[in-house]
């Protein structure tokens, strides 16, 4: 090496310390110009290029210095740096190699290696080589970061957060530790808190894309939907291709039925991200909620096949509207509970026998107040045999004040109110109750807290009514069914163990209060005179195919209407035009608005027959109408939620309105309109069932039901593994 070419080097590197990168490049290529293998030069503008982003040309610039020297173990670690950030996360793994072979004393290598087994969803080995650069250095706040971003991803949710706080100990202005801190305490359902780390990474770093995303998520737990919308907006003026930003306020949209406009953000997302986690699912859904059947078939068909290959395609809820195969929706559940629910390494409850005197059951569930679960199971609650069972509620829901919810809390023995515990919390308090049977209502539904499951609280872990199938994973024990909605043979496409009840899994509340008046026809919108048909489900369970055949029904029937909810303010603009768009006039299809329950009930008494929906029949929605005397017409589908209905209708003692082919649908819809002695004599017999079926018996359905907990539990004490049975029925 020549005297000038050093001092030029010196200079270079001088430049470099003192952030003038032009200088130090302009030098650097001085020497390269006379030396093209200098091996200094070649590295410090390697440094210089790759942090201008110029990454194809670092990378080169690296090698040609690693060819120059390579036993230079610092060499190969900045090659694999500028390898990591070109996202070539294996190449970048094995220079890491090259490097640690030369030199196992150097905590960034270890560092560096991690992050790349990080990238490439390898979070156990990247927390190893975090732990092996913290045994180098024990006060590194970057490996302690690192390490509590795959403990994150991992979810060990409390570990991360004690790593985030540990880091920040040591560098309390690490901008992006302290949002990714809110983003666990928000995973922790510590939205409180989420919501002010936020506000302090704002104030280190306001142009932080990911803290304005993480802001919005904090903001959507405390179901402050407007508030997370503003955020999500400054994410996405920062970012404006931020994938997950666009999805997040995708959701946020959702929640305050503004369908049209969540419709855009999960389609752009998706034109950012095509692989991004179920944004395809997202996306379909929403245009389901505002009857946008643009190319419904071919979406609905790349939905399917995507689920059938294990992507992350759609959120299990999503799926139940379109997918026909029970075996389809297992796989759906299955990647939606390993990716978000996965059981615990070491569950709450270790295999301890209890021999309690009453089985302790306890019920979990967000939907203590005025939702559709309630108003099916009030009566449930107050019919236990209290002599026999110890009834916990466990709510994490609203706590809002209603005659409804007065009753819920009296129904039990014991209610607690666990919105303030995260999952872990409320698994070891259930443990420490000795629960012997835990019952989920919720599934994968809106507030679900699956994860307290996933920590196995209780010896007998079972799903019961809230989800319309199977939840996919293996600490789920049971779930509660019949024999209509999970017939023998599909009883290989559920994790959990079947448990069939006699006449319907569904329980329903007897003492659902119906308004006495009845409103006129007039009032509601409809023709005073002609035929009725009327369906009340959501509109995303509205598909082209059966939309097809309720008018080709509404063809055949002069005079007839179709009278549907309208569950958002784009849907009926949207069905109308489908109407014409058949030959339909869109003023024959009649929107409701939603209601007080009793007052929807009564309204229901003038409507002439209910059609139902496939893939996704009426649930809660087909026992209302049955409940008010106005008869189901349904058909049998390929899934759970698709055979509802008619599990309601053979308890009802109304078998004869259960369809199993569109055709046989169609023509019995068009006889029940066209001859009015056959629909009365259906109606009576609706009438006179009524008070007398297994429907609407709440006392009958508590006896069935603790008798299934009694087998499940006696199972458990004699230390045997779940397995499907069925009740018999009582007299």
């Amino acid at each position: 090496m020549t005297t000038a070419i050093a001092v030029t080097m010196q200079r270079a590197m001088a430049c470099l310390q003192a952030g003038d990168a032009n200088e130090a490049e302009r030098l650097c290529r001085d020497v390269l110009a006379v030396d093209g293998a200098h091996f200094e030069a070649l590295r410090v503008l390697a440094v210089v290029v790759a942090r201008r982003g110029q990454g194809d040309e670092a990378c080169a610039l690296a090698e040609r210095a690693v060819a120059v020297d390579p036993r230079s173990a610092e060499t190969h670690a900045l090659h694999a740096s500028i390898l990591s950030g070109l996202g070539r996360f294996e190449d970048a793994r094995a220079a890491c190699d090259r490097a640690i072979a030369l030199r196992s004393d150097m905590p960034e290598i270890f560092v560096i290696r991690g992050s790349a087994s990080h990238q490439l969803g390898r979070f156990d080995d990247a927390i190893a080589d975090c732990d092996r650069a913290l045994a180098l250095r024990p006060d590194f706040a970057g490996a302690i970061c690192n390490r509590a971003a795959a403990l994150k991803e991992l979810e060990r949710y409390e570990e991360a957060l004690d790593a985030y706080d540990r880091a920040l100990a040591l560098k309390p202005d690490l901008a992006e530790a302290v949002t990714n801190r809110a983003a666990v305490l928000a995973a922790l359902s510590r939205f409180d808190e989420a919501l002010a780390t936020c506000k302090r990474s704002l104030q280190l770093n306001p142009g932080f894309h990911e803290t304005w995303q993480n802001l919005g998520v904090a903001l959507v737990g405390l179901e402050r939907y407007d508030e997370a919308l503003a955020s999500y907006g400054r994410a996405l003026a920062i970012k404006p291709d931020f994938a997950q930003a666009l999805q997040s306020r995708g959701s946020a949209l959702g929640f305050l039925k503004r369908y049209e406009e969540a419709v855009r953000d999960f389609a752009q997302a998706y034109a950012c991200d095509p692989v991004l986690p179920f944004v395809q699912g997202d996306l379909l859904h929403s245009r389901l909620h505002i009857c946008d059947w643009q190319d419904h078939a071919g979406a609905t068909a790349r939905l399917v096949a995507a689920v059938r290959g294990g992507k992350r395609a759609s959120e299990p809820l999503s799926f139940v509207a379109v997918g026909e195969r029970a075996a389809d929706q297992l796989q759906c559940s299955r990647t939606w509970a390993e990716r978000f629910y996965p059981a615990a390494d070491k569950p709450a409850w270790r295999g301890e026998r209890y021999g309690h005197e009453r089985i302790r059951v306890a019920y979990l569930s967000a939907d203590f107040h005025e939702h559709a679960t309630a108003y099916l199971m009030a009566e449930l609650f107050e019919r236990h045999d209290r002599s026999r069972f110890e009834v916990t509620g466990v709510s994490w829901g609203p706590d809002i004040p209603s005659a409804l919810r007065s009753r819920l809390i009296a129904g039990f023995e014991r209610f607690v109110d666990v919105r303030g515990r995260n999952d872990r919390e409320v698994a070891r308090w259930l443990r420490a109750q000795e629960i012997d049977i835990a019952v989920d209502l919720k599934g994968y539904t809106h507030k679900t807290r699956m994860g307290i499951f996933a920590q196995r609280p209780a010896p007998v872990q079972a799903t019961y009514l809230g989800f319309p199938g199977t939840l996919g994973a293996e600490y789920m024990d049971y779930v509660v069914a019949d024999e209509v909605v999970i017939p023998g043979g599909e009883r290989e496409h559920y994790a959990e163990r079947v448990v069939y009840l006699p006449g319907s899994y569904q329980v329903n509340d007897g003492k659902r209060a119906i308004a006495e008046r009845t409103p006129t026809r007039g009032e509601l919108g409809l023709p005073e005179r002609g035929f009725v048909f009327c369906s009340f489900n959501n509109n995303y369970k509205i598909t082209p195919g059966m939309f097809d055949v309720w008018m080709r029904l509404l063809k055949g029937v002069e005079g007839s209407v179709l009278w549907l909810l309208e569950g958002n303010a784009a849907a009926p603009g949207n069905l109308r035009r489908e109407a014409q768009a058949r030959g339909v006039a869109g003023e024959r299809l009649v929107f409701a608005r939603r209601a007080p329950l009793a007052e929807h009930l009564a309204r229901q008494r003038v409507a002439d027959v209910f059609l139902d929906t496939l893939p996704c029949n009426a649930h809660t929605t087909a026992s209302d109408a049955l409940w008010a005397g106005l008869p189901v017409l349904t058909c049998l589908g390929g899934t759970f939620a698709g055979r509802v209905a008619g599990s309601l209708l053979r308890a009802v003692g109304l078998p004869e309105l259960v369809t199993e082919s569109a055709g046989e649908y169609e023509a019995k819809a068009l006889a029940l309109a066209r001859e009015p002695e056959r629909l009365a004599a259906v109606r009576a017999k609706l009438a006179a069932n009524r008070g007398t079926s297994a429907l609407f018996d709440a006392g009958r359905f508590a006896r069935h039901l603790e008798a299934a907990y009694v087998t499940m539990w006696e199972r458990a004490e004699r230390g045997e593994p779940p397995a499907a049975f069925t009740v018999p029925p009582l007299a």
